[in-house]
């Protein structure tokens, strides 16, 4: 479902990514660690299409997402790459319902129907009474869920996830890591997660490691 082959990333004279090979089926949850600085999230990035890489290239579905350029690459990212950074990145002036909702009408889907399934979302995750605050009204583990089912809005193909767990405080890291396994259950979702902590890279499907730029 998403492969990347021979992923070459340098920044100056540092060689962070060294031909860097990655499979990933549908449905699976892969967990990447590695020590800081080691390129987990520079990997994530460029999986993401956030970044470049200097050499290589990445296939989503089939499609080769280093040729795709411009509107075509934010209409394919909008689409089919859901996101999920350990800052929450939600939108202060918006209610966690609105910042579900953004990425849908940027899709320029139906905003009723977009508004629906952000509710629906918003259930599933437990927040639905949550809906109509906005984030600094809502707890960190709140304002997590939230930033999950935005990331889910349209149905993406895969979710990337930076250190989502990395905020959190161990209950609310727990519940959310569940959260990963009840949502691949329930929707099928894949997840590639670039994390620090070791119960939830134990649990995952797989456990990779980064090392001196190689994924092991």
């Amino acid at each position: 479902m998403l492969r990347a082959e021979n992923i070459v990333k340098s920044y100056r004279n540092l060689n962070v990514l060294k031909r860097v090979n990655l499979e990933v089926q549908k449905g699976e949850i892969v967990s990447i660690v590695g020590a800081s600085g080691a390129g987990k999230s520079t990997l994530l990035h460029i999986l993401g299409t956030l970044d470049q890489p200097d050499d290589g290239n990445v296939y989503l579905e089939g499609y080769n997402l280093i040729r795709l350029k411009n509107s075509d690459l934010s209409k394919f990212r909008n689409k089919k790459i859901g996101f999920i950074f350990q800052f929450h990145n939600l939108l202060p002036e918006f209610t966690a319902l609105e910042n579900v909702c953004i990425p849908g009408y940027l899709g320029n889907r139906d905003e009723k129907q977009v508004e629906e399934k952000a509710l629906h979302l918003l259930k599933l995750l437990g927040i639905e009474d949550r809906a109509h605050h906005k984030p600094s009204e809502l707890s960190g583990g709140e304002q997590q869920r939230t930033a999950v089912a935005r990331a889910l809005i349209n149905d993406p193909a895969v979710v990337l996830a930076d250190e989502p767990s990395g905020n959190l405080d161990s209950k609310n890291a727990e519940e959310l890591h569940q959260l990963f396994f009840k949502l691949r259950e329930e929707l099928g979702q894949t997840f590639i997660i670039v994390t620090h902590n070791n119960e939830l890279a134990s649990h995952s499907d797989r456990k990779l490691e980064i090392k001196d730029g190689i994924l092991d």
